[in-house]
């Protein structure tokens, strides 16, 4: 009878840069798995071994040493005997250095492939370090370090562009990348007649971005059949990006199986038996690539067969409905796992947080109690590793999470940082969102902090700097906000390093930012404020998405404290009050509607607009709500601020990546920080656009006025 039915395995690993050690247990845990469940072939995340994000560290040979020091305690464990093995790592290939997969079985090395097409945009660097294999379809010896011939016993291992050929199959790899371009390996493969293909990736997590890579991964197989893996790495990996895992496994253009996106369990283990012969009838009428194939892949011939020994029970193709998150709750669960990874593994005892009454840091806080629930979760559904985070966080080693108000108690502070210039109502928001999400919370006064500091100030100058209201100018104004803003990042710093100290606890606490991405868009923000801290977990989503969020958090948390927040005007509260009520709000300071701040910042990053480009795409967008000329206007303000406060994106708390406009200038968006901020020719093309607009408008309203006189 022939071998038909396959069992195959894919995964999602929580692996953390330069955690050699830590990343091995987590391998050998997936591949473990994916034998208990009867897989012949296992697929790990891109650089497993070393971790995704070691960035220039990957320039040091110690990574590739250590790499190679690993890989060898894989070819020596008895778990990774009678399985395929694919597995993530640098290697040096006549002194080049290239992202690569080993593939091995039985202690000996079968294949390395070399990645082909680097990741080279947005959040990604990878030409920096690596270099693109450009032999496609060939390959060369390569020679293996000394560690590993001891091992395998074999001095050279092929290296580059093959597929390996079991006894009843055959199988290619693509690489993360290599997916996302036009012309992906697997169509030639394909047409070559490999029938199973793997990917192992390193995807980020961005807003409403899943239901593209299912796509692709559908694609991938629907023209012309196939199996296809796909293994992604999970968990923040040290950085700003949050890795989503959501492994899934596609037979015949149908997703057929899906691992979770967003989750707090390290290793995930995703297996599929499929009949290969339903491969083999779904491409039998696909012809017309066959005829006109002339790429042809060296095949690596591979003792060993996929398949099982009792063939008796044939599976057939059953697709799942393919589970994707909205955005609220992408928002829920994203920035949760990325606080909880950060927390445990900076080794703090919790976090603090500034909490206004606004919408920011409401959604801030709410984020922290999303992580306390999915921690009491996972500790339900018996997650061993997340326990014993929990009590070493919480200095109680009997201690079980079983209440996310209860452990968000033990684990969040949050402070209302009252001046004379606030209301009474963000002091009570504040306060009963603290007690309906369990924090500790805290109220203190800034007044006679700021008074000290002015009083520092007098002594020098001899003079006192007033609030406008109060007949000072625009400068004094501006420095007496920026005044108590930074206080409060300093008061912040002060009580997370000490507050557990005062009440005979050890540890200290992570200090959260939440300033939005628009507001660091527009720099609507004081530099070195309480926008500086540690992480931010809003720091990547719009104003919009966080009050979609906010209503989220309302209907399925039972937040009721939000409804007034969400209904109050955001305001910074520097000024001061008028009779008592807030006379200051963000959108008057700003001059523009944060519905406009996320089309400005979708222009200028995605679409990739300068001022001009911008005009004539809003006024094309914005016709039956603006003149022309206040288009011009609009985008002159917006491009005047933005280049004056560009500095303040240097400054940028490390925030989470979720939003393909985000600003941050220490990875992802790379622009001057000293500009010409007149933009004087730009404007000039811009104001010479509007006068023949304008023009062209009269002449056509003096036309119809003839016609009907």
């Amino acid at each position: 009878m022939l071998a038909r039915k396959v069992t195959l395995a894919t995964c999602a690993l929580n692996q953390w840069a330069l955690d050699f050690e830590g990343n091995l247990q987590r391998i050998l845990k997936s591949i473990e798995i994916a034998k208990s469940k009867g897989a012949r072939y296992r697929l790990g995340p891109e650089l497993e071994i070393c971790g995704y994000g070691c960035a220039d560290h990957y320039l040091e040979s110690d990574t590739v040493l250590h790499s190679f020091q690993m890989l060898a305690e894989l070819l020596t464990s008895p778990t990774t005997e009678d399985i395929i093995c694919d597995v993530g790592m640098p290697v040096m290939h006549k002194s080049s250095l290239y992202n690569c997969r080993v593939i091995f079985l039985n202690k000996k090395i079968l294949l390395i492939r070399p990645k082909m097409i680097m990741a080279n945009g947005g959040n990604y660097r990878e030409i920096r370090w690596f270099l693109p294999w450009n032999k496609p379809r060939k390959i060369e010896e390569h020679y293996l370090p000394e560690i590993i011939q001891s091992v395998t016993g074999q001095e050279t291992v092929p290296f580059g562009d093959a597929v390996l050929a079991t006894k009843e199959t055959c199988l290619g790899s693509e690489i993360c990348e290599e997916l996302w371009t036009a012309n992906s390996p697997h169509i030639a493969m394909s047409i070559d007649g490999v029938e199973i293909f793997t990917n192992s990736s390193a995807s980020h997590h961005v807003l409403r971005k899943s239901y593209l890579r299912a796509d692709l991964i559908k694609t991938a197989t629907s023209k012309n059949g196939g199996i296809y893996l796909f293994a992604n790495q999970k968990g923040c990996d040290g950085d700003r990006l949050y890795y989503d895992g959501c492994a899934m496994i596609a037979v015949n253009g149908h997703i057929v199986a899906q691992g979770s996106q967003f989750s707090l369990d390290d290793v995930e283990v995703l297996t599929t038996t499929q009949d290969l012969e339903d491969v083999r009838a779904y491409r039998s009428d696909k012809t017309s690539g066959k005829i006109t194939a002339n790429e042809v892949y060296p095949r690596v011939r591979v003792n060993f067969t996929l398949s099982l020994a009792d063939d008796v029970y044939m599976p057939s193709v059953q697709p799942i409905q393919i589970r994707f998150h909205t955005p609220e709750e992408e928002i829920s669960l994203g920035p949760a796992c990325w606080l909880w990874d950060y927390l445990r593994r900076s080794s703090q005892a919790g976090f603090f947080l500034p909490l206004s009454g606004g919408i920011d840091s409401s959604a801030t806080a709410c984020l922290v109690y999303s992580m306390c629930r999915q921690v009491c979760f996972a500790v339900s559904n018996g997650n061993e590793q997340v326990l014993a985070d929990a009590r070493r966080m919480v200095s109680d080693h009997g201690y079980v999470p079983k209440d996310p108000r209860d452990f968000c108690r033990r684990v969040f502070t949050t402070c209302y940082m009252a001046s004379e210039n606030s209301s009474q109502d963000t002091c009570r928001r504040a306060k009963e969102l603290a007690e309906q999400i369990g924090s500790h919370h805290i109220n203190l006064n800034i007044d006679s902090a700021v008074k000290a500091l002015i009083t520092i100030f007098n002594l020098v100058t001899g003079k006192s700097p007033q609030f406008t209201v109060h007949g000072g100018c625009t400068r004094e104004n501006l420095a007496l906000q920026n005044l108590q803003a930074r206080i409060r990042m300093v008061l912040a710093y002060l009580f997370a390093q000490l507050s557990l100290w005062t009440s005979g606890k050890p540890g200290g606490l992570l200090v959260l930012g939440s300033a939005n991405v628009d507001e660091s868009l527009r720099g609507y923000m004081t530099k070195y404020d309480c926008s500086s801290a540690d992480i931010n977990p809003i720091g990547g989503i719009s104003k919009a998405d966080l009050r979609n969020f906010i209503q989220y958090c309302i209907e399925n948390f039972q937040l009721t404290a939000l409804r007034s927040i969400m209904s109050a005007p955001p305001t910074a509260e520097l000024e001061p009050l008028a009779e008592g009520q807030i006379a200051q709000t963000d959108e008057a300071d700003m001059g523009m509607t944060y519905a406009e701040l996320s089309v400005f910042g979708k222009l200028r990053k995605i679409a990739k607009c300068g001022p001009y480009s911008m005009f004539c795409k809003l006024i094309h967008m914005w016709k039956a709500i603006c003149t022309p000329r206040q288009v011009a206007e609009k985008v002159k303000h917006f491009f005047r601020t933005y280049s004056m406060n560009r500095h303040k994106m240097t400054t940028l708390t490390p925030a989470y990546h979720a939003e393909d406009y985000n600003p941050d200038d220490n990875r992802f968006d790379l622009r001057p920080f000293l500009y010409n901020t007149s933009w004087s020719w730009q404007f000039k093309c811009i104001n010479n656009q509007v006068t023949r607009l304008e023009s062209t408008r009269g002449h056509i309203a003096d036309g119809a006025s003839n016609e009907i006189k």
